[in-house]
């Protein structure tokens, strides 16, 4: 992606630097004509003699000397601070269309200009010396300017003060500090906001948390730890359970668990549904340049924060880090749009989501190096130094922010903090590579029947989205309950799991006894199992869901019952050579430290990262003595995880899963293909003096100016001298285009009567007569004569200049330039079209997601069936045989039987591109369509995400 800097030199060559047409002041359609008339007559004989004198050839090269009225003007209007004052307007006014690409490249370009902007008229220069057509927006009233009036005085004063002329007065120098100085201003702002909601969220969680058990008698408001401060381990008088019979407790557990889901997925999907899921997924994507709108607003911030604690109160298998990166990224997007410097700026405004992302993992684990290192690894797609002291800055400020609040009112970030005193012996580095081990199958595993159970969710349980959560969530508590290391909160667990036995000498369900070893065992062995389950039908309903506590929870249970069962084997078997390392009488093996293990192992191998999990887990137990065993147990995790599930983790793969526009840095793409393979070669082009209003107008509409069909949403049109030759002239925006029509509608930058017949031209007059370019309606000499009188008088017909709106330096390429050197330009440049033109004509153009479209072609037909279609089929096998056996089931309990039954149903399945349809025989029958129709949009699966791949309105061109 590009900065200001390392697009220096196509910053040189602004999209706006042929521009020709005079900014005039606005005329009112009654004196537009006689005007037009007036300035006719004016230079009525100048064109004369240039007729006369040019009579032999009328298409020859432009004339020696031009009046010195026409060249006054030319020289006016082409001057460099009208060109960087309609760039900068551009910078101010651009927004970006749902469902789009940012181009990066323009980004830095109107920021640089922003930036020249600033320092040529930093000085109190009137606005009435300034050149004529600069577009300054300066909010004074244009009855004030020139006036003596006390208002007019004063903002002259104060610009007199600041913004004095040159760039070494030190007034000037404060005005550049402060527009510098804002960034860190933003990102303090930031830090401490997410410290804050992070520390309410935390009280909030545990309180929810609690509540279904029992309720404090001192005070309501307070969780069982705090009613029990200064209580005895296992005696706190003041905490009361609900009943004094467990089935009741059972039930009122249950109960409180389906009220907190219904609420929160009832919240979600009523007022924000981007607020469900982690949202990690998602902001890689728009960090990399795709725009969601909505999805990092304050809405989704608000709705976020309240669900989160619902949600993981409710007990579902899920977490809060995850979610804690999203509402992370909201606060840094909200806090930011406050100041007009990143509000008009992508690229700044990505430099504070990537530091946001940093905080929000900080905060989660209470990691700042962690923190930093997972916005490096897993968010962000570029990557400056500059980023990354930001990041590191954010995440000290929030994780400041978050101490001193101190939420557990124990010192500690978190509460499965831990602090391990004892070190490690060499015979259980077997022990360690078994937990690596498991952390890439369990990786693997997870990953693999979440997707399906994703792809079943959107496919027959999209229609339901409360309902589902609190099926889920009665499920979960109904399993969970019996089992101790179920009931509690997933972190409370892990508090316990890691643990050192001497430093806690009872612990849950007597987890430090001796004699109840082989009974945790079992346990631990079950809760690992269910929890894993939960997990993958859990993890993607709607509501706020992460899943790096479930994982590092059921990596803790594993570790704990490895490294219980290690320390039973090292007791039987004390007198061997393997323990000769340990002394007597003195613990030799910690299974705390296998719950630690297994938890970064099984976030790693969910995941698939790598340094910044060592470096959290390091943070959370400070003990530089297990940095070794980590590395060596999340090195193994990394090997069986990329041998057993390519494509990256779960957050990459639900990149694919939603269609999102995603080139991974951390992804090779090999193609074997130039770009002629893969790009769009139907294009909708622009002519550069044949179009009309109508026809431009038709084409902002949707709408094929020739046919009136419909037309896929284009976010840009190139612009070629003439259909027939398509030589290549350049790109304009939707968003230029249709500001450049308003502005022409509403008279405020033209001489001519506008009308729908009126002709536009996208070139400037200048090339117009060196290139003699003929209409694409015919070659008749009259025409020829119009249009060549058009280029030199324009005043004295209706062509409307849209020139100065062209961005003339688009990035093109060759046909037979490879295509993994396109995948490296939009990953490095971000472009967010790339043209490819041979020797100067247009041949078509190319978007990252042409160049997904034909990995996933090429992919397919290599490898036929094997993605996709086995997948579809494996998971229609699946739902088939469940409610096979569901309707089986209930018509043998006597609950769903059909009126003329006379055997079991049958399923039918009809599946295609377009439908899905699932139905059961003996008129009893469930109907799930899902029909695609481009012209209303994208399909939507509830939750607000769409699938992009077959949204027309996505095309770039």
């Amino acid at each position: 992606m590009p900065t200001p800097a390392s697009s220096s030199s196509h910053a040189s060559q602004a999209p706006f630097s042929d521009v020709t047409g005079t900014a005039r002041p606005p005329l009112t359609s009654s004196n537009r004509r006689s005007s037009v008339a007036s300035s006719a007559r004016t230079r009525a004989g100048s064109w004369q003699s240039h007729r006369h004198s040019q009579q032999s050839d009328r298409r020859g090269s432009l004339p020696d000397q031009l009046t010195q009225q026409q060249q006054q003007q030319q020289d006016s209007n082409s001057s460099p601070s009208h060109n960087e004052a309609l760039t900068e307007k551009f910078g101010k006014i651009k927004r970006y269309e749902d469902f789009s690409t940012i181009d990066w490249v323009q980004d830095a370009v109107y920021e640089e200009a922003r930036r020249r902007i600033a320092r040529r008229h930093a000085g109190p220069t009137p606005v009435n010396r300034l050149p004529r057509g600069t577009d300054i927006d300066i909010d004074v009233d244009d009855d004030l300017r020139g006036s003596g009036g006390i208002i007019a005085k004063c903002w002259s004063s104060w610009n007199s003060f600041w913004r004095q002329p040159g760039s070494f007065g030190w007034r000037h120098k404060v005005y550049e500090s402060y527009d510098a100085g804002q960034r860190w201003v933003v990102i303090t702002l930031v830090g401490a906001a997410i410290g804050l909601i992070s520390a309410v969220l935390n009280i909030i969680t545990e309180w929810l948390s609690d509540i279904k058990i029992g309720y404090c008698e001192t005070g309501w408001y307070l969780n069982e730890n705090f009613c029990c401060w200064g209580e005895e381990e296992g005696h706190c008088p003041q905490w009361k359970h609900w009943s004094r019979f467990s089935v009741a407790n059972y039930f009122i557990y249950a109960i409180w668990a389906v009220l907190m889901a219904f609420c929160a997925g009832a919240l979600v999907n009523t007022f924000e549904p981007y607020a469900a899921g982690s949202g990690i997924s998602e902001i890689k994507v728009i960090v990399a340049g795709f725009v969601m709108k909505g999805f990092l607003g304050a809405r989704t911030l608000a709705i976020k924060s309240i669900t989160l604690p619902l949600s993981i109160g409710s007990g579902l298998s899920v977490g809060k880090e995850g979610p804690s990166v999203h509402f992370a990224a909201c606060t840094g997007n909200v806090i930011s749009g406050w100041f007009e410097k990143y509000c008009r700026n992508k690229a700044k405004t990505r430099e504070i989501l990537t530091a946001s992302s940093a905080a929000g993992v900080a905060v989660a684990f209470g990691s700042p190096i962690g923190g930093v290192l997972f916005s490096l690894e897993e968010v962000a797609s570029y990557f400056p130094l500059q980023t990354l002291w930001r990041s590191y800055y954010c995440a000290l400020v929030a994780v400041f922010v978050l101490s001193l609040m101190n939420p557990f009112r124990t010192g500690q970030l978190v509460m499965f903090q831990v602090k391990y005193d004892r070190t490690w012996h060499l015979f259980e580095l077997i022990f360690f590579i078994l937990l690596g081990v498991f952390g890439g199958l369990y990786g693997a595993f997870v990953i693999k029947w979440n997707l399906r159970a994703t792809a079943f969710r959107k496919k027959y349980l999209s229609a339901h989205p409360v309902m589902e959560a609190t099926v889920l969530v009665g499920l979960t508590a109904l399993v969970c309950y019996p089992n101790s290391f179920l009931r509690i909160n997933m972190t409370e667990m892990m508090e316990i799991l890691f643990a050192e036995c001497e430093k806690n000498s009872g612990g849950l369900d007597g987890i430090c006894e001796r004699r109840n070893r082989w009974r945790i065992v079992i346990s631990l062995f079950f809760a690992t199992l269910i929890r894993i389950l939960l997990l993958i039908i859990s993890y993607g309903c709607k509501v706020p869901a992460g899943i790096f506590v479930p994982s590092m929870a059921i990596g803790a249970s594993f570790g704990r019952m490895i490294g219980i069962m290690a320390q039973s084997l090292q007791e039987s078997f004390a007198d061997s050579r393997i323990f000769s390392s340990c002394q007597p009488d003195v613990p030799c093996i910690t299974p705390g430290t296998y719950a630690f293990l297994g938890a970064g192992a099984a976030l790693s191998g969910i995941m698939h990262l790598t340094i910044s999990v060592t470096v959290i887990m390091f943070e959370l137990t400070g003990a530089t003595t297990y940095i070794l065993p980590t590395m060596i147990v999340v090195g193994v995790t990394k090997v069986v995880g990329d041998l057993l599930g390519p494509g990256g983790g779960i957050a990459d793969r639900m990149i694919t899963v939603n269609g999102l526009p995603f080139l991974d840095n951390k992804e090779t793409y090999v193609f074997g293909a130039p770009v002629s393979h893969a790009m769009t070669r139907q294009l909708t082009v622009i002519p550069a003096t044949s179009m009309t209003l109508r026809d431009l107008q038709s084409l902002l509409n949707n709408r094929d100016p020739v046919t009136n069909e419909k037309t896929p949403q284009y976010q840009g049109w190139p612009v070629v001298l003439d259909k027939k030759s398509r030589l290549l002239v350049g790109w304009i925006g939707r968003m230029e285009l249709t500001y450049a029509i308003d502005k022409t509608l509403s008279g405020a930058d033209s001489y001519v009567a506008v009308e729908g017949t009126s002709r536009c031209r996208f070139i400037p007059h200048r090339e117009v007569l060196e290139r003699g370019v003929a209409d694409d309606a015919g070659d008749d000499d009259d025409d020829d004569d119009d249009l060549y009188a058009a280029a030199i008088v324009p005043d004295a017909s209706d062509i409307i200049d849209f020139s100065p709106y062209v961005d003339r330096a688009p990035i093109s390429v060759h046909p037979a330039l490879p295509l993994e050197t396109a995948v490296e330009m939009f990953k490095k440049l971000g472009p967010r079209v790339i043209l490819v033109e041979h020797q100067g004509r247009l041949s078509g153009l190319l978007t990252v997601k042409d160049l997904l479209k034909y990995k996933f072609q090429t992919e397919a037909e290599e490898a036929p069936g094997s993605a996709n279609e086995n997948e579809e089929g494996v998971i229609e096998k699946y739902a088939a045989k469940m409610l096979q056996y569901i309707g089986r089931l209930l018509r043998r309990m006597k609950i769903w039987r059909a009126p003329d039954h006379t055997g079991y149903s049958h399923v039918r399945m009809d599946s295609s591109a377009e439908s899905s349809r699932l139905s059961l025989t003996d008129d009893v029958g469930l109907d799930v369509i899902h029909e695609q129709d481009d012209s209303e949009g994208p399909r939507s699966d509830n939750d607000g995400r769409q699938n992009l791949n077959a949204w027309p309105g996505t095309r770039e061109s």
